[in-house]
Order: C-alpha cells, then sequence, then structure tokens
C-alpha cells in the first residue's frame, strides 16, 4: 500500500500544484466574499465551471510538455508579436498585483497569531519565499510545493467544524440559483475569474516544460518533440486530479463562510484577517485556527507561483536562462523578475486599495483578461507545430469554445456595469 501511494505521489506535480495555487489568497477573499453575501447561492458555479478548468489546464500542459516550452515561448515562436507583446503585458501586470493581494492576505493571517505589525510581517515573509525559491533546486521546491498543498485540508476540517445545512447545500449545488442583480453577476464573475486564473496557464505549460527539460537538457525546445509512451496519460489524470482538489477546497471555502458569515453579518468584510476574525467566535478555536493556516498554506505555494510565472515569461520573451533549477547566478535576470513583482506587490497597501478590494478585483481582473488567453491557449493545443498530432480532442476544444465565450461575455457585462 505504501509502495502504491509513493509510485501515485511521485506521478503527480504540476497538476497538484497549479491546483492548489488556484487557492490562493485572492481565491479565498472571493470565495469567503461571495459566501458572505450570497450565502450557497453560487456553490454550484465551481460544480459548473470544474470540466472548463480541466480543459483548459490540459491544453496548457500539453503545450508545455509536447513543446518544451512555455506558452510566451510558443507565442513568440509561432505568432505575430501583436499578440505575444498584449499577452506578456497582461500577465505580468496581473501576476504583480496579484501577489500584493497575496503577500497581505497571508500576512494578516499570520498576525492573528504572532502580533507583529502586518506590513513587518509581510517583508519577513516575503524575504523567505524568494530564498527558498532561490536556493532550493526545482526538484526540491515541488517537493515542499506538494506537501504544503496538504494544508488546504483544513479548510475541510474547519467547515466539518460548524452545523452546516447539508440539504440546502446540495440543493444550491446540483441547481443553479440566480439572483438577478448586478451585484449577483458581479460576483458569479469574480468568482469564474478565481477559478480560471490566467496565471495558471503558464505557470502548469511553464512546469511541464520545465519537467521536460529535467529528462531532456540538450533537446532543442518551442518545437514538437515526441514525449515518452504515457507521458500524455500521466499529464492528463494529474491535470484533472488537480482541477478537482483545488474546486473541492474552494466548495468548502465558500460554504464555511456562507454557513457563518452570511447567517450573522451584512457580508461587509475589509480583510481576510477580519474574516477570520469574525469566524472566531462561530466556529471556535481550532476551526478558526484551521481557517488562518489555510490562508498562509495557500500564500506559500501562490506567492512563488505567481512571481515565478511572471518570471518564465520575460525570460522566454528575452531569452534569458530562466529556471527553478538554475543558480541565482545563471538565471539572474529570472530571479530578479521575481523579487521584482514580490517588492512591486508590497506596495499595493500604498495605492489606496484595501486588502479584500485587492483581493476580489485580482479575481475580476483574472476574469477580464482570460478572453484573449483562452483562445490563444485553444489554438496553440491545436497547432501541429507545437504539439505535432497531438491535437485536443474534440470536448476539450469545445469546452474551450464555450469558456471564452462565457467569459467573453461576462467582461462586456463588467465593462458595462
Amino acid at each position: 500500500m505504501f509502495r502504491k501511494f509513493r509510485k501515485f505521489w511521485r506521478s503527480i506535480g504540476p497538476g497538484l500544484i497549479t491546483g492548489a495555487a488556484d487557492n490562493d489568497a485572492s481565491a479565498i477573499g472571493t470565495y469567503t466574499l461571495a459566501g458572505a453575501r450570497t450565502g450557497y447561492s453560487q456553490l454550484w458555479v465551481l460544480l459548473f465551471i470544474l470540466p472548463f478548468m480541466i480543459a483548459l489546464q490540459e491544453m496548457s500542459a500539453r503545450i508545455g510538455a509536447l513543446s518544451g516550452c512555455g506558452l510566451i515561448g510558443n507565442i513568440k515562436r509561432h505568432y505575430p508579436v501583436w499578440l505575444l507583446v498584449p499577452a506578456a503585458t497582461i500577465i505580468v501586470m496581473a501576476n504583480t498585483f496579484n501577489v500584493g493581494a497575496n503577500i497581505y492576505g497571508m500576512a494578516g493571517a499570520v498576525n492573528l497569531l504572532i502580533p507583529l505589525p502586518i506590513e513587518a510581517l509581510a517583508i519577513l515573509m516575503s524575504g523567505i519565499i524568494l530564498l527558498i525559491t532561490i536556493f532550493l533546486r526545482y526538484h526540491q521546491i515541488v517537493s515542499i510545493f506538494k506537501w504544503i498543498s496538504v494544508s488546504l485540508f483544513s479548510y475541510v476540517l474547519a467547515f466539518l467544524a460548524v452545523d452546516a445545512d447539508w440539504l440546502s447545500i446540495l440543493k444550491h449545488t446540483i441547481i443553479p440559483s440566480i439572483t438577478v442583480s448586478k451585484d449577483f453577476f458581479f460576483i458569479l464573475f469574480a468568482v469564474m475569474g478565481a477559478s480560471v486564473s490566467p496565471y495558471l496557464y503558464f505557470w502548469q505549460a511553464s512546469e511541464e516544460a520545465e519537467d521536460f527539460k529535467q529528462e531532456h537538457p540538450r533537446v532543442r525546445v518551442c518545437k514538437f518533440r515526441v514525449v515518452p509512451k504515457g507521458t500524455l496519460q500521466r499529464i492528463d489524470t494529474d491535470t484533472a486530479l488537480g482541477m478537482f482538489f483545488s474546486n473541492f477546497i474552494s466548495f468548502f471555502i465558500l460554504a464555511l463562510s456562507a454557513t457563518t458569515l452570511y447567517q450573522v453579518g451584512d457580508g461587509h468584510i475589509e480583510t481576510l484577517r477580519e474574516a477570520a476574525q469574525m469566524l472566531h467566535p462561530l466556529v471556535g478555536e481550532y476551526a478558526f485556527l484551521l481557517f488562518s493556516a489555510g490562508i498562509v498554506g495557500s500564500g506559500l505555494i501562490a506567492i512563488p507561483v505567481l512571481a515565478g510565472s511572471a518570471a518564465y515569461v520575460l525570460a522566454e520573451l528575452f531569452n534569458w536562462h530562466g529556471s527553478l533549477d538554475d543558480s541565482f547566478s545563471r538565471a539572474r535576470e529570472f530571479y530578479i523578475v521575481m523579487t521584482l513583482a514580490v517588492t512591486a506587490g508590497l506596495l499595493i497597501p500604498f495605492l489606496g486599495i484595501t486588502p479584500i478590494q485587492a483581493l476580489f478585483y485580482t479575481a475580476v481582473l483574472n476574469g477580464l483578461i482570460s478572453p484573449l488567453l483562452i483562445i490563444l491557449i485553444v489554438h496553440m493545443a491545436n497547432n501541429p507545430q507545437i504539439v505535432g498530432p497531438n491535437t485536443s480532442r474534440p470536448l476539450v476544444n469545445y469546452l474551450g469554445y464555450a469558456i471564452f465565450f462565457l467569459m467573453t461575455a461576462g467582461a462586456v457585462f463588467v465593462f458595462i456595469s
């Protein structure tokens, strides 16, 4: 039994880490706010969006594995500059903003346990994360991320500590419940944006490419190469598992907030720290600590994923050495970009944006920039120069086009409203 588990644990990687990173502080803030303001009525969205998440991440993973190159590297090689520059600019700017939202969400949770200034905790924890990312090698970082992912089960345990209306939860999960109001649709769009966060496409493609380079360091990249038998099946399984894990955790975050904060408050929350404090008298000491631990665990994964995906983008754009397996001296520009992204993120509070606004509007921003990136991914996943004969299955393509139209419609709604 133990040997089977070890084999299974070694077989999973980028998919699980990507799924854990999807529940970053921005997503936690969005799901918490959604539950506090709309109760159980948006639980169905998490079930509805899951097939689309799997399809997008599967396409991204296959692009990385089959070309040995990330998304920007492939766009640069196979597509015009007028597509390359906007895609790179959008993801770097969005990731930097997202890094800041995650840093302060995590620091606020730690402040509940360690009474130091939030700003000082944010700087300290950012420094620790950067040091770990810079000085440890790729396989060590992956191993750490996989084990930290387990910490997100704290949300499941926290939810099980409260007295929930399971019949109502089941009903709202299976049967869509829609309130015709601007606020409801705005929150719904944010929930979808948090679930299909664009940085996840870039991260998973880059990590699959990283795995490829680990095994074939001298093979030319950004061009289709035959992969060993079973590789694509492993990728598809890992991706589906990671996305299921992501939404499994998201479900319990939203349900916990709906069971507690929706029942006693007006849905007005300024910070994740405040949300955790409000939960304390409602769910008890242990559940409160589990909620806070989940925020910290998600931040430890999401911050290097966000900064790392921005660094991968610029490394591929400017042909820098860019790999988490490289030393600082070999990939200086790559690690400098990561450091700058984290440093810029630390400045978010000085823009006059409250932490919960930063977390929530990050999800909205993710939704707004998704359509361009989604349609690019669908095209790349069917480009023989990139994936050879391993083009996406018809069902995966249909899901890709469907989520493109849904996110485009949502983006238009946000602009109009």
